[in-house]
């Protein structure tokens, strides 16, 4: 019996399927993993999701301090007997949806490492993107086709909110592909794990937060069309008529077929100039 299956027996510990709960068993994945996030002993990194500390011991041995989160009573139970005499291992009982990462105050420093559950992956990402001012890295397990969809280039069925999020606020790489039969219960899916690299452009760092809403609304109906869709910002259609001209962007395209440089052009014309100069020009003419 290896490790994984003994910690659980001794704990008397059944993965539950409400929690999303399926472990990582392969000690070379895990020291992959571990090794992805390259930690460091002045380092924070953030585990999502500790399960039993199989990674959390991994990452331990390199880096300062290791904050694992964790949901599930019966494993926060494991990990302070397994973690109780590691002084750079602190355990946090909660939701991650929760915890605060900008809160820790290392700006810019935090890594984040995790085997996220996968029917509340997308909430996660999202959630640390909102916090990446504080986050340095990010190392996680994806279920494989949510993977394809955050890495996808724009013209595809694959490219959509999470493609273009992550691609104007990190460098996303595609790390190694993991088979079913490398965790406890085995799962009907393939996984991957990506690694992010915040980008640290000074207008990244201290943009405004409008761009998630401009294409979270350019993709709110696939087939519909950018002006269709742009529409629920409440725009009259000669300020989106000025919009697309300023932008030299076609408002008959789909948001698919954008890049993420067209969408910040698109961003950065609902900010200021463009409608700026179309009110104040629809003014003088009253």
């Amino acid at each position: 019996m290896n490790r994984l299956r003994e910690a659980l027996k001794a704990y008397h510990i059944h993965p539950r399927k409400g929690l999303g709960q399926s472990f990582l068993n392969d000690e070379r994945i895990i020291q992959r993993i571990a090794a992805a996030a390259a930690p460091e002993p002045d380092d924070v990194i953030v585990e999502i999701g500790a399960g039993i500390g199989l990674l959390t011991e991994e990452l331990a041995k390199s880096a300062g301090r290791v904050i694992a989160l964790e949901i599930d009573p019966r494993l926060l139970l494991a990990l302070r007997d397994r973690f109780s005499g590691h002084p750079g291992v602190e355990i946090w009982p909660g939701d991650v949806l929760d915890y605060d990462f900008s809160a820790l105050g290392f700006r810019g420093r935090l890594k984040v490492v995790g085997n996220i559950p996968y029917h509340i992956s997308t909430p996660i990402l999202f959630h640390l993107l909102e916090h990446r001012r504080a986050i340095h890295s990010l190392v996680l397990m994806f279920q494989k086709e949510l993977a394809q969809r955050i890495a996808a280039p724009p013209g595809g069925r694959n490219y959509g909110i999470p493609s273009v999020l992550c691609a104007r606020y990190t460098e996303v790489t595609t790390l190694l592909t993991v088979p079913p039969d490398c965790f406890y219960p085995v799962p009907k899916v393939f996984s991957s794990v990506l690694r992010f690299r915040i980008r640290r452009e000074l207008d990244l760092i201290e943009g405004d937060d409008s761009f998630p809403s401009l294409v979270r609304a350019a993709f709110a109906q696939r087939r519909k069309t950018l002006r269709n869709n742009l529409r629920a910002f409440g725009l009259p259609e000669e300020a989106l008529d000025a919009l697309f001209t300023a932008c030299g962007i076609d408002g008959m395209r789909r948001a698919e077929t954008l890049s993420v440089a067209e969408f910040e052009r698109l961003a950065s014309g609902l900010r200021e100039p463009v409608l700026l100069r179309f009110f104040l020009t629809k003014g003088q003419k009253k």
